[in-house]
């Protein structure tokens, strides 16, 4: 089976410098062909590298773009993708490329690690041996392989900051790709999206100013969806609602999501319109954003596309 490397940089392929660590080229690709020939199908690897590399804390809608492209303009040539990456951002790459890329029929495994491969003790060597194997193995769909897992894509996200095992996911039965009859490439434009959490007390400038500029943004709520009945979380609703913008609400609580209606304090959104994110992830709802706003003009169409699941990114029991 013959499988695409794309290397887009992260601590997997980092080196000691002055001021810390930084991405550097020839580490992950030295590794990836001694490693490649020892993994069972795996009769042929070939490598793209992101120029310049990037550290993920760095990556924009763009750099999703560009490895989407890759993918898609590569697809008919390998069996399977694995794509190395900065784990601070991994989730919301793996997110994006879900939405990216309809009608998926080979696996596309995003990897990194902790520690890089060139510290002793280092988790990379492990994450891309079984990246590799999984891009031979795993079903079509794009998963993050991670301290000896197989993750869903479009639910998955960065628990832990220094643990190996440093990614969870909700289960699904739904794979992490959108249902196509052929292979569709989707982009994420230049759009302005905002993530605001409430707090108690929190600006209302801030929320006020989101709704007057931004094109749309992601509110994390308290538990299930709780938010405080202010005078200027009103206001801000009322101008996303004026200026037809979508606002996408999630849970601040890592599982369970959201479940409207369980509390009056809730009525809030409903009555503005907010959409019910339910059990996506921020990384989730974030990419979904940016990809609703590309891909659909009107208002009501891009409501539709956000509330429903694409690619499993809302768990079967709320879909």
């Amino acid at each position: 089976m013959a499988v695409l490397l794309i290397h887009t940089g992260g601590t997997i392929g980092m080196v000691a410098a002055e001021d810390g660590f930084v991405p550097s080229e020839g580490v992950v690709e030295g590794f990836a062909h001694n490693r490649a020939g020892r993994i069972d199908g795996l009769d042929q690897l070939d490598i793209v590298v992101l120029k310049p590399l990037i550290d993920s804390a760095n990556a924009t809608p763009a750099d999703w773009n560009r490895i989407a492209r890759i993918i898609f303009e590569s697809h008919a040539q390998y069996d399977g993708f694995v794509v190395t990456h900065g784990t601070d951002t991994m989730a919301f790459t793996a997110a994006a490329l879900c939405f990216a890329l309809g009608g998926l029929s080979k696996p596309v495994i995003l990897t990194g690690a902790m520690l890089p491969l060139t510290v002793e003790g280092n988790d990379g060597e492990r994450n891309l041996t079984d990246a590799f194997a999984a891009a031979t193995t795993a079903p079509a769909g794009v998963w993050v392989q991670f301290a000896g897992r197989l993750l869903h894509g479009a639910r998955v996200r960065k628990s832990h900051s220094r643990a190996f095992d440093a990614f969870a996911a909700d289960p699904s039965d739904i794979k992490p790709c959108q249902q196509a009859s052929a292979l569709g490439l989707h982009e994420a434009g230049t759009h302005s999206i905002a993530v605001l959490a409430v707090a108690p007390g929190v600006s209302a400038g801030v929320l006020e100013y989101a709704a007057e500029t931004c094109d749309g943004f992601v509110l994390r709520c308290y538990g299930s969806g709780t938010v405080p009945n202010t005078p200027g979380l009103r206001r801000a609703l009322e101008i996303a609602g004026t200026r037809r913008i979508p606002v996408v609400a999630v849970s601040q609580c890592p599982e369970g999501g959201l479940a409207f209606g369980t509390y009056a304090s809730a009525a809030i959104l409903r009555r503005h319109g907010v959409i019910d994110g339910r059990d996506m992830t921020v990384e989730a709802a974030y990419a979904k954003l940016a990809y609703a706003l590309a891909r659909h003009d009107e208002a009501e169409a891009r409501r539709d596309w956000l509330g429903r699941s694409i690619c499993g990114e809302i768990g079967a029991g709320d879909a």
